[in-house]
């Protein structure tokens, strides 16, 4: 069924051979496609002819390097399956090659029906009577063209979704914080791994109650996926929630946690937390550790540490009648507290192959910036700046981190 390479008009900045499938039910061959390209006087890229009788035969031949599908609208197809419907054979044909352009061919006396096949899917129509070289060849080129524009289109419209989608997950994940009336100083800074199509499940956020205590959060659910991204909201949502509904401690997480697992996708999925709820006069905190890194504190005139982190519990999803014990920490009056998820810790502290920087590393790391007067959104750009330099490129794994700041003494 394949014929030899016949060189048509198909001209212009693709200069690739073209493949035409042919689907038409003529014995005497008068439509003779490859005369009639042979017809056409410009020269250009050669269309290689292929001819089935029937869809079963086309179904055979409509292989991934066929560019373009020329079908007869008279052909017989499965019409007493779609109710005598005329087109039935071009709507099979659209089935079978999403993905290639397809011209409809039609009797003159058949123009509606012809105009009904451009709008069911095909990328023009042609009458046989008015058939030529000249038109043949053009209306090959112009359908493979439209096809590739509309595949084009296709993928914008589709990044645009993603865009949208990334948007909407981002204001999930990283909130505005709601801080009206306390004199803490909040900046936080999200920087997503290496290859990641949407946020990972690293979430946050920062609210004050009316009893005027301030409650902050930094989450991670394992993993980096969509999945992963909207149980992260889910989770950031809840504790905000709860937070203004009054619970704190262990009763917040054992809340959490049922969240989690009724949300998740398997048992596999986990997530780690840590809460700090500082108190109204800014010099105390309770601080909740579920599998998740301690904050490090830097007061004013010494070096910053760690706060304890012995006390913690496990991840949350992990145990079914875990505990979250509250660990009571003094703040003093001035001071700086970095929250941050476990990427900022597990990069490499000199290129690919050396030890992963860990909490020490970062410790280290954050001292010096503070030595250099670094603070608030240039301390938090500037770790994980460095962070990402020292690993050798950028991080596997997504990077959230926070800060709060209270910068004056009260009694």
């Amino acid at each position: 069924m394949d014929a030899t390479p016949m060189t048509g008009t198909v001209t212009g900045t693709d200069r690739t051979d073209l493949t035409l499938l042919v689907v038409e039910d003529d014995p005497a061959g008068a439509l003779a496609v490859p005369e009639l390209l042979d017809a056409a006087d410009a020269s250009g890229t050669r269309v290689r002819i292929r001819t089935a009788r029937n869809l079963t035969e086309a179904e055979r031949l409509l292989t991934d390097d066929v560019h373009c599908v020329l079908v007869d609208l008279s052909l017989p197809g499965p019409r007493a399956a779609a109710g005598d419907d005329p087109l039935a054979p071009l709507r099979h044909i659209l089935r079978l090659a999403p993905r290639h352009a397809v011209l409809a061919l039609a009797a003159s006396a058949d123009a509606e029906l012809a105009a009904e096949a451009v709008r069911v899917g095909a990328q023009d129509h042609l009458f046989r009577e008015e058939l030529d070289g000249r038109l043949l060849s053009r209306a090959i080129r112009y359908a493979v063209e439209r096809k590739r524009a509309d595949a084009v289109q296709v993928k914008l419209a589709e990044s645009r979704l993603r865009a949208q989608e990334n948007a909407r997950l981002e204001r999930g994940l990283l909130p505005t914080p709601l801080l009206e009336g306390s004199d803490l100083r909040f900046a936080a800074h999200y920087r997503p791994g290496r290859s990641r199509a949407l946020l990972g499940g690293d979430f946050y956020d920062v609210v004050r109650t009316p009893d005027g205590t301030v409650h902050a959060m930094i989450g991670d659910v394992c993993g980096h996926g969509p999945d992963e991204a909207a149980l992260g909201v889910e989770l950031r949502i809840a504790w905000r929630a709860l937070t203004f509904a009054g619970l704190c401690g262990d009763e917040l997480l054992s809340t959490m946690q049922q969240v989690l697992e009724h949300e998740r996708e398997s048992d596999e999925i986990f997530a780690t937390l840590c809460t700090v709820d500082i108190a109204p006069d800014g010099r105390r905190a309770g601080l909740c550790l579920a599998g998740h890194p301690s904050p490090l504190i830097a007061r004013q005139g010494r070096a910053a540490r760690l706060l304890p982190y012995e006390d913690g519990g496990p991840a949350l999803g992990l145990l079914p009648r875990a505990r979250w014990p509250r660990r009571q920490v003094e703040l003093g009056g001035a001071w700086s507290l970095l929250m941050y998820t476990d990427g900022l810790i597990e990069g490499r502290s000199a290129g690919p192959g050396s030890p992963r920087l860990g909490q020490d590393g970062m410790v280290g790391m954050i001292n010096r910036q503070l030595s250099s007067g670094l603070r608030g959104e240039d301390l938090l750009e500037a770790a994980v700046t460095e962070v990402r330099s020292l690993n050798g490129g950028e991080l596997t794994d997504d990077v959230a981190v926070l800060a709060l700041e209270r910068d004056r003494t009260r009694g």
